[in-house]
């Protein structure tokens, strides 16, 4: 999978022309710096072409021995080394990335601490050379004005330690950094709108053992600064259905680690338009690399009982978690070269978190075999509670039988041991040729790019709310995740609801589910979000009185050859454009307010082709499933079309 374009070149002593205690590192193209100081602290800072983007912030590590890294250190040795290498990738939103940047590494007697510069952003990590037992990582980002961001929340708990227990899920508030809510902290990413309209995104990558960070400000000014759950003590098993790890009591430190470990990558990543936002790459890049054969992994959409609530009409058995629907989905799904059916809670007993316990309405031995000679996949939904107790022989089990992958949910932690199963439950799945789709999860590093098996994660508000919640703006948020949360990685949204509504029509059923916005916004997005493993949302029974647009969903590819990101604007509308082998498929989305858009195909190298555009109809204003399939010629390397409140448009082009 891996292919070595240019090898690292260049080792060299760096001081750079700065004092005796200052280093710096230049991005490839020279419009990015870092540099660090170092002395009785240690403080890096940012810099787009002399415009400071992170003012002088402290960094240290703070071990069990009272030792603070980063304080008073002394480096022994400082070089900077040029990467530019190329990686396949073949189960991403693109078949190939580029890792091009200029990289330094300060070195100590007790850890060296390294920092790149890409043209498109900066990272730093901290490897330790002996066995640490970290108390405190100091992660501050000080902002030299206070800028506006977009802030994802946690959820409201009773303490502040309770906010670590959190799947990742809530909409976005914007504000200046100085008045974020007291008491609060928010997971990742988090988009910065800084100056002359560069935007910065913060996050993390390569989380493999360490736990995952969050933001939050206590000092009402603007710096923000990173905060991290502390190791479980005392974990027992309680919450949703007996499937959770409920933790009681903590140890008093972070992490415990192992000689030589890379702590994650602290990510910034430098946007000059919004749109480089919605194609980054940047934490991919950063991720370590797979090792072993992955080739047997196959992406593709899945079938999906949950948010239809198993509703189909029109046949003559009684719907519901039982064999003959399930057949139905199977025989749904073969017709339609759909890869995946899943079988989500209630097929294993309830309450008991033994995933050998199967309900007696169903065979599974039979429905693997039923979906195997159809061609499907079967995907089996697990608590991470089952899962985790007896993963090895599990996975076995299910193997045998033809089970090809695991919804793994109600994790809701990222606790360094919460982490480390992540890392072992996409280890065993892999040794049993099994994918895994995280739920109740917390927002992508990276590990989907190490271990491929790992087709999605959710750790997004996604379609599912839909269901009971009626105090959401989802075109908004729609409009804001292609430049937040789905910089960090694939989301499993779980879109392609049939009925749609519009905002004075909308209301939350949860047996009958619906969309906000037009049925063209949905179909968009499956081209604008990532996703190597897509949900079908809808009964089959609605989709099968929908052939046009099935047929469009089922056809649409779930990985790709190449991205571009055309147009957009956080919040307000997104236009990416995608191509799989000869065919570009370019899908755009609004929030509430309609508009015009020109899609100029300039940056895809097209002028004349043959276009089938699914767009938004004449009434779809107030009646959002109205919606126009066409087909026409271009000459002149631009598509012209309105956009619906909450509209979308969804093309392919030969």
């Amino acid at each position: 999978m891996k292919r070595i374009v240019l090898a690292a070149v260049a080792a060299i002593i760096a001081t750079l022309g700065l004092d005796a205690k200052g280093y710096r590192v230049v991005s490839p193209d020279g419009a990015l710096e870092v540099n660090v100081s170092v002395g009785s602290t240690l403080t890096w800072s940012v810099a787009r072409e002399g415009v400071s983007l992170v003012a002088p912030s402290p960094l240290s590590l703070t071990l069990e021995d009272g030792t603070v890294l980063g304080h008073g250190s002394r480096i022994s040795k400082a070089k900077t080394t040029r990467i530019d290498a190329g990686e396949d990738t073949p189960l991403f939103k693109r078949a190939s990335i580029r890792n091009q940047c200029n990289q330094l590494t300060l070195s100590s007697k007790r850890f060296d601490l390294v920092f790149r510069a890409y043209n498109d952003g900066v990272a730093y990590r901290w490897i330790t050379k002996k066995a640490e037992t970290v108390k405190a990582e100091e992660f501050r980002l000080s902002l030299p004005e206070d800028w506006s961001m977009w802030v994802p929340y946690v959820l409201p708990r009773d303490t502040f330690e309770g906010q670590f227990f959190q799947s990742s899920e809530n909409t976005y508030v914007k504000h200046a950094a100085s008045a974020w809510e007291s008491g609060r902290i928010a997971f990742m990413p988090i988009t910065v709108d800084a100056v002359s309209g560069i935007k910065l995104c913060i996050t993390e990558a390569d989380l493999l053992n360490y736990p995952g960070m969050y933001l939050y400000n206590s000092d009402g000014d603007s710096t923000l600064e990173g905060v991290f759950p502390r190791y479980p003590k005392d974990v027992e098993q309680g919450g949703h259905n007996l499937l959770q790890g409920i933790v009681k009591t903590r140890e008093d430190y972070i992490y415990k680690g192992s000689a030589g470990e890379a702590l994650p990558w602290r990510v910034v990543i430098v946007a000059t338009q919004d749109k480089e936002l919605a194609e980054s790459d940047m934490v991919f890049r950063l991720a370590k690399s797979p090792e072993g054969d992955f080739s047997w992994v196959k992406p593709g959409k899945v079938a999906w009982d949950w948010w239809n609530d198993w509703n189909l009409y029109g046949v003559d058995f009684v719907a519901g978690i039982n064999n003959e629907t399930y057949k139905y989905y199977i025989d749904f799904a073969s017709s339609h070269g759909i890869e995946y059916v899943i079988l989500d809670e209630g097929w294993a007993v309830n309450l008991k978190a033994d995933l050998l316990q199967v309900v007696p309405a169903i065979d599974l031995p039979m429905l693997a075999s039923y979906a195997r000679e159809r061609n499907v996949g079967l995907i089996l939904w697990a608590g991470y509670w089952a899962f985790n107790r007896d993963m090895e022989n599990v996975c076995k089990h299910y193997e045998d039988m033809g089970i090809a992958g695991w919804k793994i949910d109600f994790m809701d932690r990222d606790d360094q041991q919460m982490v480390d199963f992540y890392v072992r439950a996409a280890e065993v799945a892999a040794k049993h040729h099994q994918v895994v789709d995280f739920h109740g999860a917390y927002k992508p590093t990276g590990l989907n790019k190490t271990y491929p098996n790992i087709l999605n994660f959710e750790g997004v508000h996604g379609l599912e709310q839909l269901k009971w919640g009626d105090g959401y703006d989802m075109p908004e948020y729609d409009c804001t995740i292609p430049f937040t949360r789905l910089v960090a990685g694939p989301a499993d949204y779980t879109q392609g609801a049939m009925r749609n509504a519009t905002r004075e029509n909308y209301r939350p059923v949860n047996s009958e589910g619906m969309s906000m916005g037009t049925r063209t916004h949905q179909l968009a997005e499956y081209i604008i979000f990532d996703a190597p493993l897509t949900m079908l949302c809808d009964s089959p029974s609605n989709y099968m009185r929908e052939e046009e647009c099935t047929e469009f969903i089922a056809s649409c590819p779930t990985v790709w050859d190449e991205t571009v990101a055309l147009d957009g604007k956080i919040g307000e509308y997104v236009v990416i454009a995608r191509r799989s082998g000869s065919v570009w498929y370019v899908g755009a989305i609004c929030n509430w307010t309609p508009r015009d858009i020109d899609i100029d195909l300039a940056p895809l190298g097209i002028e004349a082709a043959d276009v089938t555009l699914f767009r938004d109809g004449v009434n779809a204003h107030h009646a959002a499933r109205d919606y126009k399939k066409e087909s026409f010629s271009i000459s002149d390397g631009h598509i012209r079309v309105h956009l619906a409140p909450g509209g979308g448009a969804a093309a392919i082009i030969r």
